[in-house]
């Protein structure tokens, strides 16, 4: 495992991170309980990661409720603890978006079922057009003025949503981002176009959430095998699947350079994700130890293939 800095930041990461969306979670998402979560965070800090990534809406608080017991047996320090803000927490008008009342309410909730006193990096979760950006970013401020918060950075925000908050955290002397964490994978590129260049420019940087695409980049499926369980046959569509064709081409790559390597296809891809600029933090999760087990080995091999991965024009 490799260590990277956290955009302008002095923090240092691990280049994988641990995902927590099925901790507690029901039907989609994956049910993982207390000790299966242990054993999954045993797993990982075992392998050198140091950064656990939530959010205070992943079943419904749950998430965060066990990471707080996984973490509570004293290694609490081992780790940085990473969650998110800004999508609806209950059904009143102020339980949602990234007002002052909001941010703050929200952060006490979040640092109580984590039981710890501190939110290493504290991420808005999405934009808030009916909020004035003043106000969140003093939130955050202050809380960063309080010792509540240490780091703060942004999720699914486009390019000029980004630049907009770099411009008012610079002008009215705010903490500033240090990370986006946004949906980039083989398939999903999306991103170099703005979001990796305005990064590299201001020194934001990358933490990716669905390395995998859903499980489809995993080499598991190609287009003469679809899944028969998880996620993909019930109905989920989230990431989104634009071009299918353009889907089963790159897998059909990675797993000829699987197979040429003797790896998984999941850590040919994670692999690539880890050799992009800006990409501090590739964040991996699983629904059983094996998976985990599994992505975790491409923090081993960053070589790649760029060129039986690169797509038709790039260079």
């Amino acid at each position: 495992m490799d260590y990277r800095l956290l955009g302008r930041s002095g923090l240092k990461v691990s280049s994988l991170s641990i995902g927590t969306a099925t901790f507690g979670g029901d039907g989609l998402w994956g049910n993982t309980d207390v000790t299966e979560a242990r054993q999954q965070i045993d797993l990982c800090l075992d392998h050198g990661v140091n950064l656990v990534d939530t959010a205070n809406v992943y079943s419904g608080s749950v998430s965060e409720t066990i990471i707080g017991e996984a973490l509570s047996d004293g290694r609490r320090d081992r780790v940085l603890l990473a969650t998110k803000v800004r999508f609806p927490t209950d059904q009143g008008p102020n339980d949602r978006g990234l007002s002052r009342w909001h941010i703050v309410r929200e952060a006490e909730k979040s640092l109580k079922r984590l039981k710890t006193d501190v939110i290493d990096l504290y991420q808005v979760h999405e934009w808030d057009g009916q909020t004035p950006l003043d106000e969140t970013l003093e939130a955050l401020d202050t809380l960063v003025r309080q010792g509540k918060v240490r780091y703060i950075g942004c999720s699914n925000y486009s390019a000029w949503h980004l630049m907009k908050a770099l411009a008012t955290s610079d002008a009215k002397g705010y903490q500033r981002f240090v990370s986006q964490q946004i949906h980039y994978t083989l398939q999903a590129r999306e991103a170099e176009y703005e979001l990796v260049p305005l990064g590299l420019d201001q020194g934001v940087s990358v933490l990716v959430w669905s390395p995998l695409g859903g499980g489809w980049l995993s080499g598991k499926y190609t287009r003469n095998s679809k899944p028969d369980d998880g996620r993909q046959v019930r109905g989920f569509k989230e990431p989104p699947i634009y071009d299918w064709d353009a889907l089963w081409d790159i897998v059909d790559v990675i797993n000829a350079v699987a197979k040429g390597r003797g790896v998984s296809g999941a850590q040919v891809a994670l692999a690539w994700l880890l050799q992009r600029p800006l990409v501090a933090s590739v964040i991996v999760g699983g629904r059983n130890l094996a998976q985990f087990e599994d992505n975790l080995k491409a923090a081993d091999d960053h070589r790649g293939d760029e060129r039986a991965l690169q797509q038709p024009g790039e260079r």
